[in-house]
C-alpha cells in the first residue's frame, strides 16, 4: 500500500474508537428525601470508574473521558429491596441530559456546541424485578471524536416516580456535574 493510500485510509478511521473501555456514571438518589424537598440536592450521589476523576460520591462529579469513548449513566434509588407488602420502591429515570455552555460564563445556559451522540434511555421493567436482578435506568451515549478536549458541565434531568401517585416528579441537578474530555 502506498503512503498516500495508507495516510487516506488513516484519515477515514474515527480515532476514539481506540479507546473502547466504556466508562459508567452510576447515581444513586434518595427518592424519599428528593421527593419531600422537590429537589436533588442533598439526595443524589454520583461515582464513576473513570481514572483521574474527582467528586466521587457527590453530585459535583468530575469524569475523566477522551474523544470517542462510550458512557452510560445508570441511575437507581439507594433503596432497591422489595417491600414487605411486595411492593417495589420508586424509581429514578433520567429524562434528559443537557449539556450546558460553560463558555459563555453562564452555566444555566444549553450548550450549542454538540458533544456527545445520545443512544437514549434504556431500563429494565419492573415485571422483571427479583431479588437476584438490579433494575435501574441508564442513558448512553460516545463522545463526539471531533470534540474538543475541555471542561463540559451537563445537567441531568431526573423523573421520579411518586409514592401512591402516578404522577412523576421532574427534577434538575442542582450542582453540575462535568467531563473532562481528554484528546485521544
Amino acid at each position: 500500500m502506498t503512503s498516500a493510500k495508507l495516510n487516506s485510509v488513516e484519515e477515514k478511521q474515527n480515532p476514539g474508537q481506540l479507546n473502547s473501555v466504556q466508562l459508567n456514571v452510576v447515581t444513586l438518589v434518595n427518592m424519599e428525601r428528593a421527593a419531600a424537598a422537590g429537589s436533588l440536592a442533598d439526595a443524589m450521589y454520583m461515582m464513576d470508574n473513570s481514572v483521574g476523576g474527582s467528586g466521587q460520591g457527590t453530585s459535583h462529579l468530575e469524569t475523566v473521558c477522551k474523544q470517542g469513548q462510550v458512557l452510560n449513566w445508570i441511575i437507581r434509588p439507594i433503596d432497591m429491596e422489595k417491600r414487605l407488602d411486595g411492593t417495589w420502591p420508586p424509581m429514578p429515570k433520567i429524562n434528559n441530559i443537557v449539556f450546558l455552555d460553560t463558555e459563555a460564563g453562564d452555566e444555566e445556559d444549553v450548550a450549542e456546541r454538540k458533544i456527545f451522540t445520545e443512544l437514549k434511555i434504556y431500563g429494565m421493567p419492573d415485571r422483571m424485578r427479583d431479588k437476584f436482578t438490579p433494575v435501574y435506568y441508564y442513558w448512553a451515549g460516545t463522545v463526539l471524536s471531533t470534540a474538543k478536549p475541555g471542561l463540559y458541565r451537563y445537567r441531568l434531568v431526573v423523573e421520579l416516580e411518586q409514592e401512591h401517585t402516578k404522577e412523576k416528579l421532574y427534577l434538575n441537578t442542582v450542582d453540575h456535574p462535568a467531563l473532562r474530555v481528554l484528546a485521544v
